[in-house]
């Protein structure tokens, strides 16, 4: 099987004052989300030292994107996309405030942790969804890839680099103050939300109209039947299982394989974020320069042959530093070009259902590549990981290299 690709090819220009109160929204809140998510683990982390008890929070955090995900997508194609997302915001800012209250008092349990993560996460379903379809309606469609490219970047260095660490400050000062400036970054998330481009006519005239689950199965379907989105969904799940083994055994990797003392871990994790800028911001350049099939199949060579180093740098903290930030930055373009052949390839009214299929998909395939990467580090040693996924990886870029062909570039 051979895909091609043949539209109008990436050019720089503008975004417009849409997208970059999209990027906003999104910036603000991956920066709460990066606030919540340690704040979490410390609140769990101090009414039970149980690690299984403490999986649990996060497992809870993880299951609804399986459970929900293509529902999400199917009702991102149904209702208003904006009001999805402020809606969404909006009852998430809630929910946090809630739990903010409680950690105060002391009201908190378990169980309630428990159950926020769960709700927060199948809330979460219908605003990725949301947001996802509605990037092109935003930007002219030659400039979708630097689009995508600008908002892993924000995501990345709010998420990545100022997150975690403000989060730690904040917990120190009160264990309830994260999770009340998390609320209120949902709430200018979901007002910035609602400046965004209304519904029109023919898009409320095109929403699926059959039951919300058969919505959803058409969206797959969709999917399935074309060649190129079925292969991009089954390279990156592919891509992601190694991920996942790799996110496993990171820290053995970090300090026991490239030899990083304990003291500069945090540190050298910066690296991972450095990567992750990179490649958000070369994204669409790499995919003008070769056409965004071609530019993937280019990727995963790259990145096998980051492994490969990875594999080999046991002792080496700087060719592992400088490995890792190589794959972590090809992981960045292909989820650029990726997001972007999705959006322009998928008529507006299948979009959110198909964008939540292919995440589906990688969400499945992670977990699964966490509990290999566990065994194959148990049974043979960490380094072993990272032999595994350079394999994975040359098979993905020798298969990638016959099938993603094509001219100019899908913006």
């Amino acid at each position: 099987m051979t895909v091609t690709a043949g539209a109008p090819p990436i050019v720089a220009g503008g975004l417009g004052a849409a997208f970059w109160r999209m990027w906003t929204a999104s910036v603000v809140s991956r920066f709460g989300d990066a606030l919540r998510g340690p704040a979490l683990s410390l609140v769990a982390a101090g009414l039970t030292r149980d690690p299984e008890t403490i999986a649990l929070v996060v497992i809870a955090g993880q299951v609804p994107g399986l459970l929900f995900g293509l529902l999400g997508g199917a009702l991102a194609d149904r209702w208003d996309r904006r009001l999805s997302m402020a809606g969404t915001d909006g009852l998430r800012c809630a929910m946090v405030v809630g739990l903010a209250i409680a950690v105060a008092t002391g009201n908190v349990n378990v169980g309630l942790l428990m159950v926020f993560a769960f709700a927060m996460s199948t809330v979460g379903t219908l605003f990725d969804s949301s947001s996802f379809a509605i990037l092109p309606e935003l930007v002219p469609a030659d400039r979708l890839a630097k689009a995508n490219g600008r908002m892993q970047v924000g995501s990345t260095i709010s998420g990545g680099l100022l997150g975690g660490p403000v989060a730690g400050g904040l917990f120190v000062v009160a264990a309830a103050l994260p999770f009340a400036v998390d609320a209120v970054t949902f709430a200018l998330a979901a007002l910035l939300a609602l400046t965004l481009p209304r519904m029109s006519a023919a898009q409320a005239a095109a929403a699926p109209r059959a039951s919300l689950w058969g919505a959803a199965v058409a969206g797959v379907r969709w999917m399935w039947r074309e060649p190129s989105l079925r292969l991009l969904a089954i390279l990156s799940a592919a891509a992601n299982l190694v991920i996942g083994a790799l996110l496993a055994v990171i820290v053995l990797l970090i300090l026991d394989v490239f030899g990083v003392p304990e003291a500069a871990y945090g540190l050298f994790t910066l690296v991972g974020a450095a990567g992750g800028i990179a490649g958000g911001v070369f994204a669409s350049r790499i995919g003008a320069r070769y056409g965004i099939l071609p530019a993937l199949r280019r990727v995963l060579v790259v990145q096998a042959v980051a492994l490969t180093a990875l594999a080999a740098a046991s002792g080496q903290v700087v060719v592992g530093g400088a490995a890792l930030g190589v794959f972590i930055a090809g992981s960045a373009i292909w989820n650029v070009l990726v997001n972007t052949y999705q959006q322009q390839a998928v008529p507006a009214e299948l979009r959110g259902r198909t964008g939540a299929a292919s995440r589906v998909v990688g969400l499945a395939s992670a977990p699964i590549g966490a509990a290999l990467g566990g065994l194959i580090a148990g049974q043979f040693g960490v380094a072993s990981v990272a032999v595994f996924g350079a394999g994975v990886f040359v098979v993905l870029a020798a298969v990638s290299w016959r099938a993603l062909t094509g001219g100019p570039a899908v913006s």
